[in-house]
């Protein structure tokens, strides 16, 4: 599933340079992910990068996008089409939190 910032985020910016796919920019109050960009970081991370980094763990997974990692890896293809992914069959769980 996507992953979304709450509203107990503290605008600090930890999370943005973390994203691997820019889903994350500061909205009105605080920042914001675009759940058309967020692979919870399949094919990058095991774990959602921007969890990794909030200081407040307001970066939390949107119970209401729920998503499979073959959806999340085809989303992965669609973002960056100019870079060299592995298969998703041979994804460790370094590139993916599906395989812990």
């Amino acid at each position: 599933m996507a992953t979304k910032i709450t509203d107990e985020c503290i605008n600090c910016g930890a999370c943005e340079p973390e994203c691997p796919n820019s889903a994350i920019t500061q909205g009105e109050d605080i920042y914001v992910i675009d759940p058309n960009l967020c692979t919870e970081c399949v094919g990058f991370h095991g774990e959602e990068a921007c969890q990794a980094v909030c200081p407040v763990d307001c970066c939390i997974p949107d119970e209401e996008k729920g998503e499979t990692e073959e959806v999340l890896y085809a989303r992965l293809a669609t973002i960056h089409p100019d870079k060299q992914f592995p298969p998703l069959a041979e994804l460790t769980a370094e590139l993916s939190r599906f395989r812990k």
